[in-house]
């Protein structure tokens, strides 16, 4: 299919949240810094991000407020922008929570993992069931060239997967100055193109817009060297929203080659820690991937540089997966 003429509302969105997150930032970091809201930095991590031990974390709130904001208001002119904005929300608070019990009550972890996978699952099954019983998303996947129906219960348990490991995934990737950040931007701006060959995915195109502006907002505080990191409170929110989208646009299976980044970061940590409960052996240097690569004597702004030309890649052969074409 062609790409019909770029209409100005998603470029409105992207450039509205991008100088809301521009203004967020000079308020919120200085905030941050006198609550003392500072990164721990792991002690077996390259030993290159120990000078970045109490950088304000929970930098997150600089993009996921403006991005609700947007969206709320523009929930008016399109409804079913609701789950997405709420979905966003949901994990975001969770991560918040996450965020806030290690950088106040000084527990490494924060929340324990059976508690983080218990609230993920309840808002990603709240989002599953609603979408499935009240919007026309019903319970189609797509796969390129193929489009299947699956039982209600098959897709609300293939819904409440997919936005549990999409949200994590993104946590896992959240490892270096613009990482994440930067490789959903991308990301989102795929989605927005493709949102853009259907009128009824308008509120998506308006949604991913926003995300993607918000990121890139962000960046100017986060990219190398970073004066603030996004936390769980961002990267569980890009996940969430990140999944929702791609359930609501039923296409989940896409994701998993536009986010490859996410898929490779993920993968690397099960294979490493299964190696090492198996054979007591490691396969990287260290988990995830991109520190791998630091330890292997990259830079890191290679390492980000690398994975952005990569998702860039993935997400032009999704379009050709997809048969978009701009001309």
């Amino acid at each position: 299919m062609n790409l019909p003429f770029c209409s100005s509302i998603q470029v409105v969105v992207f450039v509205v949240t991008f100088i809301l997150a521009l203004i967020a930032g000079p308020i919120l970091i200085p905030a941050l810094t006198r609550l003392k809201f500072g990164q721990t930095v792991r002690d077996d991590g390259p030993a290159s991000h120990f000078k970045k031990t109490g950088t304000p974390t929970i930098g997150g709130l600089i993009f996921l407020i403006p991005i609700l904001l947007v969206g709320a208001y523009y929930s008016r002119i399109y409804p079913e922008i609701k789950p997405l904005v709420l979905v966003t929300l949901g994990f975001g608070l969770i991560g918040f929570i996450d965020d806030f019990i290690k950088v106040i009550k000084k527990r490494k972890d924060g929340l324990y993992a059976n508690q983080k996978t218990i609230l993920q699952l309840i808002v990603a099954a709240v989002f599953a069931v609603y979408i499935s019983r009240f919007t026309d998303v019903g319970s189609n996947i797509v796969i390129p060239y193929v489009d299947i129906t699956v039982a209600p219960w098959m897709f609300i348990a293939f819904t409440v997967i997919l936005l549990y490991a999409t949200a994590n995934a993104v946590n896992i990737t959240d490892g270096l100055d613009g990482l994440a950040a930067g490789v959903t931007l991308i990301v989102m701006v795929f989605f927005t193109i493709v949102a853009m060959t259907r009128n009824e995915w308008d509120y998506i195109k308006v949604f991913s817009a926003s995300i993607a502006g918000g990121c890139l907002g962000f960046l100017a505080f986060n990219s190398h060297p970073a004066r603030v990191f996004m936390g769980d409170t961002g990267s569980l929110a890009l996940g969430g929203a990140l999944g929702a989208i791609a359930i609501m646009m039923r296409m989940p299976l896409i994701l998993l080659v536009v986010g490859g980044i996410y898929v490779v970061e993920t993968l690397s940590v099960i294979i490493q820690v299964s190696s090492y409960k198996l054979r007591g052996k490691r396969v990287f240097k260290m988990a995830p991937l991109h520190h791998h690569f630091e330890l292997s004597g990259w830079k890191e702004t290679k390492v980000v540089t690398v994975f952005y030309i990569m998702t860039a890649v993935l997400c032009f052969i999704g379009l050709l997966l997809l048969r978009i074409r701009f001309f």
